[in-house]
């Protein structure tokens, strides 16, 4: 059961929603672009909540600055990463010491900046990485990043240019391509929780 959180980031108070587990492990996840409408409510965020709640991991999304009950202004994707380092640190003070990152589309690009930076994650997956739409150049060498996931007929995060690029960011994650789903997923969450299941159930196995 999810309930109301809030944390802080560079003074700013940040809202989520928090879900305890009986796993050692949790995961932040972060939401689509905040100029677009995306906010923590995503229908791809709840899916991946949703999967690593299944699993028994606690799950903490939030709203990036500016979105919804959240302080302060949209900020390009900089202020967004120090979002992401303070819902990290949120659960390593909660006493997590196995802690996921997962973001859909804006929010991949923006953890996957903040783990360039150097925040120290477990593993990380990214949905729908927005590769036609934000520039991806500069992401590289992410050893934590264990399974990228698109679609085929998604438009913003094209399956043949994710599958060019991803080799830059970790050569050795695993890449799935969703046969019908678009970068919405609109009936399509389905798949895309058995797909992320399947993945948590052998990193479970596996470690």
């Amino acid at each position: 059961m999810e309930k109301t959180t809030a944390f802080i980031s560079n003074g700013l108070s940040i809202e989520g929603q928090l879900a305890q587990g009986d796993h050692p492990k949790a995961v932040v996840i972060t939401h689509p672009h905040p100029l677009y409408g995306g906010n923590m409510h995503n229908n791809v965020v709840d899916a991946v909540s949703r999967t690593y709640q299944k699993m028994g991991c606690t799950t903490l999304r939030f709203n990036f600055r500016g979105v919804g009950g959240s302080q302060g202004n949209y900020d390009d994707g900089v202020g967004e990463q120090e979002d992401v380092r303070a819902a990290v640190a949120y659960l390593a003070n909660s006493g997590f010491r196995q802690i996921d990152l997962a973001g859909y589309s804006f929010g991949a690009w923006v953890n996957a900046l903040a783990v360039c930076d150097g925040l120290k994650i477990d593993h990380m997956i990214m949905v729908s990485p927005p590769v036609a739409f934000i520039d991806f150049k500069s992401i590289a060498n992410l050893s934590s990043l264990k399974l990228v996931v698109t679609g085929d007929r998604d438009d913003i995060a094209p399956a043949g240019m994710v599958e060019k690029l991803y080799p830059a960011w970790n050569p050795t994650a695993k890449f799935e391509v969703i046969p019908g789903a678009d970068h919405f997923y609109g009936g399509y969450t389905n798949q895309l929780e058995a797909v992320l299941a399947n993945f948590l159930s052998s990193a479970q196995r596996s470690s």
